[in-house]
């Protein structure tokens, strides 16, 4: 599940990778937890069995009927390079990076092994504060590390989701996703001088290859 801004107007979408399929979609004024718990219950409802939830962070803490969520490993990614750059000039953003790298090619045990090593060697690295004359107060120097770290210990109980429960076969990324989303706005910029409800007609029979969208897509 994910969603994208068109301009004026959002989308939302539940896709199936396993099946390669769009399976709902519901125009949006702003992405929230509630909106993707809403579209979750409709396809419950419809009688679809939900094996897990492929999020690219967003809602990670919150509770979807039960349903196991996996943390894609390309936003998290997205997020560590965020902040410590592709090139990192720090011997502690280097390491940091260089165990990110591997996080979609190892298994959970070795990542959190090398997670905690690298933190127990640079504990007092993330400690260290400089003092900001014009404000007269401390902050910490390195806080981008700092950003970058405790982003991957939030997230760390949703990252090897997949590892945990190998028998779904739950995909560690939202790649299908991403992939629609781009094939969507190419198709729509195409057509740039389209007036928004054609925009989402358009849309909406790219995704589903239906002449006109559900009657309640607004």
């Amino acid at each position: 599940m994910d969603s994208s801004g068109f301009g004026d107007f959002g989308i939302m979408v539940w896709r199936s990778p396993e099946l390669k399929k769009n399976l709902y979609a519901k125009i949006i004024d702003s992405e929230t937890i509630e909106e993707y718990r809403l579209g979750i219950k409709h396809l419950l409802d419809k009688g679809w069995g939900i094996k897990a939830i492929i999020s690219d962070g967003k809602g990670l803490r919150h509770d979807f009927y039960g349903i196991p969520v996996q943390m894609c490993h390309f936003h998290q990614m997205k997020i560590i390079t965020k902040y410590l750059t592709k090139n990192p000039v720090l011997k502690a953003n280097i390491d940091l990076r260089h165990i990110v790298l591997k996080l979609s090619k190892t298994d959970k045990e070795s990542f959190i092994g090398w997670l905690n090593e690298w933190y127990s060697k640079y504990t007092e690295f993330l400690k260290e504060k400089t003092f900001n004359p014009e404000t007269g107060r401390y902050h910490y120097t390195h806080r981008r590390t700092r950003s970058a770290y405790f982003s991957l210990k939030r997230n760390l109980p949703y990252l090897f989701t997949f590892y945990d429960h190998i028998e779904l076969n739950i995909p560690n990324t939202n790649n299908s996703m991403e992939g629609i989303f781009s094939y969507l706005k190419k198709k729509v910029n195409i057509h740039n001088g389209l007036r928004k409800d054609r925009r989402i007609k358009l849309i909406f029979y790219l995704l589903f290859r239906e002449k006109q969208p559900p009657k309640n897509w607004h």
